[in-house]
């Protein structure tokens, strides 16, 4: 009787040394909604890593770079490039502007009306309504009147005079709410070929500027009438004209160092030929009993 085989013969024998390996399993089928849910899942935890590194990244404190002289030189050049600024004697006459004061003498004419005598500048020295002028602006005037740069116009009387620096003192009756006092400077440090600029109202025009340098110090000055010799003057070649008198000479600072006063005329014309002359300020201070330093 044969035994029965227990295995096939046609399975090819394995050869020594090899291991029984199951075969792999097979891969296991996803349903599509499945599938579209595990998308979704990954790319909502995608995105809530970068949210939360995006979180990190502006909440971590990074400290500033320190800026170099490079990079202020460059911010300098942008703004240079991109702005126009003032120049400084703009930025002086800004400063200057609120002090400066029309002063005009008034008398009556032959018909009895009144009309305007003479005129000439003023500067505001104390916020009370104090203004320096010239004598020659107000003498014989039996009415003077005043127009502040705000456009307020003001009766004044004479509270003081200093005939030897052709010097006059005002008090305004009226005076604007805001009204601003002239800075004044020394002139012990003034220089010839500093910047100065003459702010007044030449033939009544203004408020006008000219600029130019002081020229000289310590000079002299012949009144055209000849009555009188100041001394001790500034000598400045900036624009001055009839009406500049009495007006303020001003510094690059917008600060007052002197008191336009006269000009010198080899002519009967009485027009600017180069040479002005101020008071300085400390003399002109004088004139209301005060020292502006």
């Amino acid at each position: 009787m044969r035994k029965a085989t227990l295995y096939s013969r046609s399975r090819r024998p394995r050869p020594s040394g090899e291991r029984n390996t199951p075969p792999p399993a097979p891969e296991p089928v996803v349903p599509p909604r499945r599938k579209k849910w595990l998308h979704w899942r990954n790319t909502l935890a995608g995105l809530a890593l970068a949210g939360i590194a995006a979180l990190l990244y502006f909440a971590w404190p990074v400290p500033p770079r320190a800026l170099t002289q490079e990079d202020i030189d460059a911010a300098v050049m942008r703004t240079l490039e991109n702005n126009t600024l003032p120049s400084r004697m703009s930025k002086a006459f800004e400063v200057i502007r609120p002090s400066v004061v029309r002063v005009r003498g008034m008398g009556k004419d032959e018909m009895g009306e009144e009309v305007e005598q003479s005129v000439g500048t003023g500067v505001v020295i104390v916020d009370n309504g104090i203004i320096l002028t010239n004598l020659h602006v107000v003498a014989g005037a039996p009415k003077l009147l005043l127009e502040f740069a705000d456009g307020l116009e003001s009766e004044a009387s004479v509270i003081g005079l200093q005939p030897e620096q052709d010097l006059a003192v005002l008090q305004a009756k009226t005076i604007p709410d805001d009204l601003v006092a002239a800075t004044m400077r020394s002139t012990q440090d003034l220089a010839m070929g500093d910047d100065v600029m003459a702010v007044g109202f030449p033939f009544g025009i203004g408020p006008s500027v000219s600029s130019g340098v002081v020229s000289g110090l310590r000079r002299e000055y012949r009144s055209p009438e000849g009555k009188r010799v100041l001394t001790n003057l500034i000598q400045f070649d900036a624009a001055a004209n009839p009406g500049n008198s009495g007006g303020p000479l001003v510094t690059a600072e917008g600060e007052v160092v002197g008191i336009v006063t006269g000009l010198l005329n080899p002519t009967e014309h009485r027009v600017f030929i180069g040479i002005g002359f101020a008071v300085p300020i400390e003399s002109a201070a004088g004139a209301v009993g005060l020292s502006p330093f």
